[in-house]
């Protein structure tokens, strides 16, 4: 019987090292990468079955990663192993079409139980929070969504590449593009969210959960 293939997405390279011992003796674990834009590549070449990563990751966070992946032809299942208990990473998650949510302090326990459940077409929250998220989703109207970002894709990477603390040149070269585009890029992004600076900016992308930190 074939085994279940596994790509990890975590930025910590001691922690992968971890989840890979948790995971070998059941799983095919394909590959390993450490940002958010290596996950969108690796996830296209080796088409694994699951997908495990981590919410919060440089160049790329794991949530926008998620998006491009949901415009190619291949819908991998996806478990999100983070850090942070909160109900609304948990919400923003699921919008994007994630079928499990695990918290880092339980991946020893839940994380081969996750995976087995979404192979099998289930959804798998950490007990912890279940109930809340429950509660959210339920307070909901009808096609109504926890998040609302109005930027587009390229966008939402040039604004999280700028919270880091990346120069125009360095995100031209990470994104080859122009230097002028991703300027263009930011004026449009300025003038879109009405806001005058850069701090401006970087507030609002932690904010809305452009960028995690």
């Amino acid at each position: 019987m074939r085994k279940t293939r596994v790509l990890l997405a975590d930025d910590h390279r001691i922690f992968l090292e971890g989840l890979r011992g948790i995971l070998e003796p059941e799983f095919d674990l394909v590959g390993t990468v450490e940002d958010g834009r290596a996950l969108v590549k690796e996830a296209e070449r080796l088409r694994p079955d699951v997908i495990v990563a981590d919410i919060s990751m440089p160049l790329l966070n794991g949530i926008d990663a998620v998006r491009q992946l949901n415009k190619s032809d291949h819908r991998v299942k996806v478990i999100f192993l983070t850090m942070h208990p909160e109900v609304s990473f948990a919400n923003l998650s699921f919008e994007v079409g994630a079928s499990g949510y695990v918290i880092k302090s339980s991946a020893s326990r839940e994380l081969i139980t996750a995976i087995h459940k979404v192979m099998m077409g289930k959804t798998y929250v950490t007990p912890e929070i279940a109930g809340e998220l429950i509660q959210t989703y339920k307070k909901l109207k009808p096609g109504q969504k926890v998040f609302n970002q109005n930027l587009t894709d390229r966008q939402k990477e040039i604004l999280q590449l700028i919270t880091e603390g990346h120069v125009t040149k360095e995100i031209a070269d990470i994104l080859c593009i122009s230097v002028r585009t991703v300027e263009r890029h930011k004026y449009n992004i300025m003038q879109e969210l009405k806001l005058k600076t850069t701090a401006e900016l970087v507030k609002y992308a932690i904010k809305q959960g452009i960028t995690f930190i």
